[in-house]
Order: structure tokens, then C-alpha cells, then sequence
């Protein structure tokens, strides 16, 4: 069984013109979304800005309440719990935030910043709860002396590590990741991805890895699924994506990935055009306006998420089965 299961996720956001003007719409941050996360598994989300993948990664988590769907987590439908319910499901289910600036009080200290959520849960107080974030900080290799100091005081490296230090405290088993090294340097953000993995393989975690970075997704990621206006394109096992993409927008996506080579060349897709509005997304397949290959049925019928040897791809011309 797995751990995580989406079904038909969907987020809207109501748009409106005013304080009592009627409603004009609905923007489609997450617009049926289904996957499938197995325990211990690393699933790298990508996409561009806007996409709605922080947006699923709070759904998932009722950080912000899903419009529609359902999300299965050890076999409950987390969307249905009850506030006491949700609770404790969320011991098992954390964040790590993109911001590490602004995802930490700046009024709180850090022995606090990682301890409250011992102290929310009954886990540990006292003596057990400072010994409890000791071991944590060492662990996300920040030292004793740390304790008692503030947010401000720190790097953005280090400040991601207390996030991270937050987040385990519990003794979680899924952790949605979302862009937790976007804002770091790139010296740092290979440092963190390390600091990561060696936690997955030490405290056997589960992660769901957001970013827009598909050099760091490549190299943290069992499987990545490929994100566009809502909706997930492509998903396949990590070396399947980079090296046998199917869907356009993909191919678009990994032209632009820089090659440490100044002798080896690759034609660069560059896409036309800016992502549609998600209030009015396209009729068909919602990249097709900017798809250099599209056919008339993609302007008019929306491709499925269809599979073959575990690669999928929502495409009329380069899904499984059709030319490569």
C-alpha cells in the first residue's frame, strides 16, 4: 500500500471583483491532480512559477483546504478528519518552507522555534524537550550554543537547518519539501540536499520535493512528476525524465538545464508565448498554444495521464504508444 495517495486533487480560488461584487471566476491552482507516493520514496515535483505545486503541497497537508478530491495517508482520507484527528495526523505529516527568513519567529528562539511542536504534541518538556532539540540540532548539524539565540543570528543555510531541525522534531514520516533550497546558494543548497538524503536514509522519510530547479530534482529524486497550469504533464522514475521525456513542455524544461560542458551543445526549446491564465485555462490540452508540435486534437480534446512501464505523459502526440 502505499503511503500517499491523491485522488482528482483540485484547489480554486474564487476571484471576484470587490466586497460585494459577484464572483467572476475561479483560479484553478490544483486542477485534479492524482498521484501515488510510496513509503521511503523521494517524488520530485517541477514546474514553473505559478504552476500551483506549493499549492498542492499544502493541500496535501489541509494547509489550505482542498476544493475538491481526496488525499489517503496510511489509508485515511485526511480530508475527512476531524480537527483532534487532523492533529495528530499531522505528527506523521510536515513542511519544511521555501522562505527560511520568513518561515521562522523572529521573536521566538531557536531552542523554542524547534521544540514547540514537542510541547504542542505532549512529546517532551522540560529537561526531555531541551535534550530532545539538542539531539535534533546536531543532527541538522547546527551546535549546542545555538540554542538560545534568535533567527536573525543566522545564515540562510543555517536558518533552513533549524526549519529542517522544526520539522523532525515530531518524528514525522512524510515531509513535503517545498523549494527549501530555491532561496540558498547554490555552495549551500548542495549541502542541504545532502544534509536531506542522509536524514531520508537514517529516519527512513518519505519526501514529496517541490521545486523548479531540475538539476536539484535529479539529484534527490526517485520519481519526478512534471507540473503545467494545475495539472501534472509527465511522470516517470527520475532517470526515465531525464533521459527518454515524452511530453513537450518537459523537453522544454530540460533544454534549458545548463550542461557543465563548454564543448557539448543541445538545442534549446524556447517556449512561445506566456502560461495561460489559470481562471481561463485553454480548452484541449492547456499547453498547446505554446506546443510547437500540437495537431488539431489538441486544440479541442484533453489528453489523459496515460502510462507504459511506469511512464506517464498527457499528450496526444508524444504519449505512451505514439511516436517518440
Amino acid at each position: 500500500m502505499s503511503l500517499l495517495e491523491i485522488r482528482n486533487l483540485k484547489k480554486y480560488f474564487p476571484v471576484g471583483g470587490g466586497l460585494f461584487s459577484r464572483r467572476k471566476g475561479e483560479v484553478k491552482a490544483v486542477d485534479g491532480v492524482s498521484l501515488t507516493i510510496q513509503e521511503g520514496e523521494t517524488l520530485g515535483l517541477v514546474g514553473e512559477s505559478g504552476c500551483g505545486k506549493s499549492t498542492l503541497g499544502r493541500s496535501i497537508l489541509r494547509l489550505v483546504e482542498p476544493t475538491a478530491g481526496e488525499v489517503f495517508f496510511q489509508g485515511k482520507n485526511v480530508l475527512n478528519l476531524a480537527p483532534r484527528e487532523l492533529r495528530d495526523m499531522r505528527r506523521e505529516m510536515q513542511i519544511i518552507f521555501q522562505d527560511p527568513y520568513a518561515s521562522l519567529n523572529p521573536r521566538m528562539r531557536v531552542g523554542d522555534i524547534v521544540g514547540e511542536g514537542l510541547e504542542i504534541h505532549k512529546l517532551a518538556a522540560g529537561k526531555k524537550k531541551r535534550d530532545r532539540v539538542m539531539e535534533l540540532l546536531g543532527q541538522v548539524g547546527l551546535r549546542e550554543e545555538h540554542y538560545d539565540r534568535y533567527p536573525h543570528e543566522f545564515s540562510g543555510g543555517q536558518r533552513q537547518r533549524i526549519g529542517i531541525a522544526r520539522a523532525l522534531a515530531v518524528n514525522p514520516k512524510f515531509i513535503v519539501a517545498d523549494e527549501p533550497v530555491s532561496s540558498l546558494d547554490v555552495s549551500i543548497q548542495a549541502q542541504i540536499i545532502n544534509l536531506l538524503q542522509e536524514l531520508q536514509e537514517k529516519m527512513h522519510l518519505t519526501y514529496f520535493f517541490i521545486s523548479h530547479d531540475l538539476r536539484v530534482v535529479e539529484h534527490i529524486s526517485h520519481r519526478v512528476a512534471i507540473m503545467y497550469l494545475g495539472k501534472i504533464v509527465e511522470i516517470a522514475p527520475s532517470d526515465k525524465i531525464y533521459q527518454e521525456a515524452k511530453h513537450p513542455y518537459t523537453r522544454a524544461l530540460l533544454s534549458a538545464v545548463p550542461i557543465p560542458d563548454p564543448e557539448r551543445k543541445k538545442e534549446r526549446i524556447v517556449l512561445q508565448g506566456d502560461v495561460p491564465s489559470p481562471v481561463r485555462p485553454p480548452p484541449g490540452c492547456s499547453f498547446h498554444p505554446r506546443c510547437r508540435y500540437r495537431e488539431d486534437v489538441c486544440d479541442k480534446v484533453e489528453p489523459g495521464l496515460e502510462f507504459a512501464d511506469g511512464h506517464g505523459a498527457a499528450c496526444h502526440v508524444f504519449g505512451p504508444g505514439k511516436r517518440a
